[in-house]
């Protein structure tokens, strides 16, 4: 009987170490979780999740160019999201934002169809930008088929040079600004090349940011 109560006992022993050891290693993960979670040093996050914050006076954008003919474009400026797939306003063709140069304010947003559309639209609407505004197209699918000598003519005033070559199914990115006086730095351009297009029929997705400076009186 003694035996048996001893061994009893070594059971309870051992069981009570047991669990007395499980709970001290969960209550150290724990706090080793906790005080990672107090210390760990997040990476700052900038406006339009663009890589380095952007002097004063001057505006933080982040844009891309449509995927193939699947995923529309996206544009945005000073972290306020202007056109996109998810906003249901972007298309097939040009997509383009209008931009206050002073203030970062949008003004307005259209997209016009270079495949199955018309280009009179397009050129009445550049027509219309007033001066001072920032300027940013995207393309998605094909922004280019459609457009003549006069549609390029007048976004090449805004600051392109890559307009002159736009051709079918090519992506394109561009941000610049009525009554500029020199060619935007702000722009990218990938051929739809069937030897080197990352998509069927289309080339990879064309991606860009920066900081544009503000309109100063």
């Amino acid at each position: 009987m003694r035996i048996a109560g001893a061994a009893k006992l070594v059971v309870v022993i051992a069981i009570f170490l047991l669990t007395f050891y499980v709970i001290s290693q969960v209550f150290e993960i724990k706090m080793d979780a906790n005080l990672g979670h107090i210390f760990a040093t997040k990476p700052p996050r900038y406006k339009c999740g663009i890589s380095k914050a952007c002097p004063e006076k001057h505006f933080a954008f982040k844009m891309s160019s449509g995927a193939a003919n699947v995923v529309g474009p996206k544009i945005c400026v000073e972290d306020n999201v202007l056109m996109s797939g998810v906003k249901n306003n972007v298309g097939r063709g040009i997509n383009m934002a209008l931009v206050n140069g002073k203030t970062g304010e949008l003004l307005d947003t259209k997209f016009f169809d270079m495949w199955g559309g018309d280009v009179a639209p397009l050129i009445e609407f550049l027509k219309t930008i007033q001066d001072g505004t920032i300027v940013l197209m995207a393309t998605y699918d094909d922004g280019a088929t459609k457009l003549n000598e006069e549609a390029r003519k007048l976004i090449a005033e805004l600051g392109s040079t890559s307009i002159a070559n736009l051709g079918f199914r090519d992506n394109w990115v561009f941000c610049g600004g009525k009554g500029i006086k020199t060619k935007s730095p702000f722009e990218q351009h990938i051929k739809n090349n069937k030897d080197t297009n990352k998509y069927e029929g289309w080339p990879e997705v064309v991606e860009m940011e920066g900081c544009i400076p503000q309109k100063q009186d």
